[in-house]
């Protein structure tokens, strides 16, 4: 965890994939891409590669499973329909409008900022996802996120403690995909001034965020420093209800101390 609260900033993750774009996202695409532009033609690795459940193509398939992997659907909405927040699109209605090409920008490097905790921007998730993760991904959302079998978020357990809920949300939120197992870390942020996103257990992180209070306002504010390629912290301040900020930090409590 870095000493300073910018390199803290990084501190509880993860958001969607596709996660938490800010309202202007079809403004904003239109005025970067369309613009005396022309449409750039990606070949989506996979495309081709057979048919995966329900009879959509595998690439496809493998799109819906890292679109619940990477908690894209947190801010999103299942099956991207939105509904979780007016400052995030419907990725059912963007996703055809925007080419291969932009799409796989807007996932690589972000999209917008906010210094308001409850305005939920897209954070950077190029050094987190592959090229042929987000290759799926795109295919998945250009398909119209059509449903498949087995590709849906983890249940979260509510009557076995908030430490246990928490244990749930943490995959389910996709903090787990950028703070590792058990909060253990190690996951490569090469530009940021730690190299590596910060661990969420051991000695540090118990001596900078020794309280409840630390702890939810980072998952709560996330970073605006993370501009790419310097992997992002979200803001779920307006996306996670305070019960499940709650059973995060009491999770995170229960990781090693040393």
């Amino acid at each position: 965890m870095n000493g300073r609260r910018d390199g803290l900033a990084a501190v509880i993750v993860a958001v969607a994939t596709a996660g938490a774009v800010a309202a202007g996202l079809i403004g904003w695409a239109a005025g970067h891409y369309t613009n005396g532009s022309t449409t750039v033609t990606v070949t989506v690795a996979g495309a081709a590669s057979g048919q995966g459940p329900a009879g959509v193509p595998t690439a496809v398939a493998a799109g819906a499973f890292a679109f619940v992997q990477f908690a894209c659907a947190q801010c999103h909405g299942i099956g991207g329909k939105g509904g979780v927040s007016p400052d995030v699109p419907a990725l059912t209605s963007v996703g055809k409008q925007l080419t291969v090409a932009q799409l796989t920008r807007i996932i690589n490097h972000g999209l917008g900022e906010s210094a308001n905790p409850k305005r939920p921007y897209m954070p950077v998730w190029g050094a987190v996802i592959s090229a042929p993760q987000v290759g799926e991904l795109v295919s998945y959302i250009r398909a119209g996120l059509p449903q498949v079998p087995g590709a849906t978020p983890v249940s979260v357990p509510r009557k076995n403690g908030a430490a246990v809920a928490g244990s749930a949300l943490y995959v389910r939120d996709g903090c787990i995909n950028c703070h590792g197992p058990n909060g253990l870390g190690g996951v490569p942020n090469p530009q940021a001034p730690d190299k590596v996103i910060p661990p969420l257990s051991g000695a540090r992180f118990r001596k900078q965020f020794n309280t409840y209070a630390k702890i939810a306002d980072v998952i709560r504010s996330g970073s605006v420093i993370g501009r790419a390629p310097i992997v992002s912290m979200p803001h779920w301040g307006g996306i996670l209800p305070e019960q499940d900020v709650r059973a995060l930090v009491a999770y995170l409590k229960t990781l090693k101390a040393a």
